[in-house]
């Protein structure tokens, strides 16, 4: 593969790591509104909704994995660089090469995979949550953090192949 083709690939999982962030965005919208809607009811008609803190958990952590991507492409997320930063830049684009491509996704792969075999058991067996009144389903939660895992997953051997070829990072609309 040339370069080209590499920035290109790495360019098109950006894109979808800037989609994510939109579709976490919303997730959060949708996490305070219905947070705003329990807080009414509880507190102003006195009658509190049996859905709310399940929909809110749920909210919460899809929004969380579908905003790690595009936190990771615009280097918003925590980096402890306070030795690579002493280094030359070939040497730290070797770090990073040597963890992204390495540990970092192997681990996320394995947790990808873990993921999308519970959402599809999740939707087989109709699981809900056990220890709720409401008692939702599990497998649109579930879909959401397979999701945002894959989205992860693919970011991190995104900047792991810019590190290793050298490519720019992008940083928002700056490139790096």
């Amino acid at each position: 593969m040339t370069r080209a083709v590499i920035q290109s690939v790495c360019n098109g999982v950006d894109s979808l790591s800037a989609a994510a962030r939109v579709a976490a965005a919303i997730a959060a919208l949708a996490l305070i509104l219905c947070t705003l809607f329990e807080v009414v009811m509880r507190y102003f008609f006195a009658s509190p909704t049996i859905w709310s803190y399940d929909i809110a958990y749920m909210l919460n952590g899809s929004v969380f994995l579908l905003a790690a991507a595009g936190a990771l492409q615009s280097g918003k997320h925590v980096q402890i660089d306070f030795l690579s930063t002493r280094f030359p830049d070939s040497v730290q684009r070797v770090i990073e090469a040597v963890f992204f491509l390495g540990p970092c996704s192997i681990a996320l792969g394995l947790m990808t995979q873990a993921a999308f075999s519970r959402t599809i058991r999740a939707f087989q067996t109709g699981e809900t949550e056990a220890v709720s009144p409401w008692a939702p389903l599990m497998w649109p939660f579930y879909t959401a953090l397979s999701i945002g895992l894959a989205l992860l997953l693919l970011q991190v051997v995104a900047q792991g192949l810019r590190a290793l070829f050298g490519l720019p990072f992008k940083t928002g609309d700056q490139t790096q």
